[in-house]
């Protein structure tokens, strides 16, 4: 290593890129954000930079987030910052699987009162399935 040169330090975040509209929707992703400075109570970080130069600055409890490996961040501004929950290491994403209409459709009719089932649980299932089905045509 080149004397004088500090290795890049980062935490990260997750951009879920929350929309109103679903035709834009994009999974949820792990961003960086770069830390410029360390003091024993914080650590500075990049928040955004829009353009080059022009950088906000956020902080978080440095003690904190050291013990717990993750902090929640409430100056970043709202839960849809990716920035509002932050860990020191790289976070791994889960997505929820996306229900098989078949499944759900053979649940529906096992929950039909006509087959035993209550009539609570099959509005249930045919909440669930028609839910299901909404969401994969508006895809």
């Amino acid at each position: 290593m080149t004397p004088g040169l500090t290795p890049v330090e980062f935490l990260y975040g997750i951009n879920s890129s929350v929309s109103d509209d679903s035709r834009f929707y994009e999974p949820p992703r792990v961003v960086q954000f770069r830390i410029t400075k360390k003091t024993p109570k914080r650590i500075y970080y990049v928040r955004r930079e829009r353009i080059p130069g022009d950088i906000e600055i956020g902080y978080v409890n440095r003690q904190q987030i050291e013990a717990d490996g993750e902090i929640y961040n409430h100056g970043a501004g709202g839960w849809w910052a990716p920035d509002f929950h932050l860990y020191l290491t790289p976070p791994a994403l889960t997505q929820a699987q996306k229900p098989s209409l078949a499944e759900l459709k053979s649940a529906m009719a096992a929950a039909h009162p006509d087959r035993g089932g209550t009539d609570e649980a099959f509005i249930a299932a045919r909440a669930r399935y028609e839910r299901a089905r909404t969401q994969e045509t508006t895809r």
